[in-house]
């Protein structure tokens, strides 16, 4: 047995990957849209990291808009191919609110 996680934890990501995936979101054709997003979590993991001391936050806001710019060509894609989602229901009305 061992003592050792199962997965280890990701690398943080290099020191200018914020600006860059910023320059990267400015150049997206939802740069009206997502860059602001991208600022507002950005902001608030600023804050939440000086709090905790721990640059946490900030890296899984990296993280996690490296992942939806990256996934935003196959999202682009599905959207294109014309499907019909009207007969579908929102997981939000099946499971309803969240405490």
């Amino acid at each position: 047995m061992s003592a050792q996680p199962e997965e280890a934890p990701a690398p943080p990501p290099a020191p200018a990957a914020a600006a860059r995936l910023r320059a990267r979101l400015r150049e997206d054709r939802r740069a009206e849209v997502w860059v602001p997003a991208f600022e507002r979590d950005w902001a608030k993991a600023a804050e939440d990291a000086r709090h905790s001391y721990s640059l946490t936050p900030l890296h899984d806001v990296v993280r996690a808009w490296q992942q939806r710019l990256a996934a935003a060509p196959a999202v682009d894609a599905y959207l294109d191919s014309g499907r019909d989602e009207t007969g579908y229901v929102d997981l939000a009305d099946v499971l309803g609110t969240r405490r």
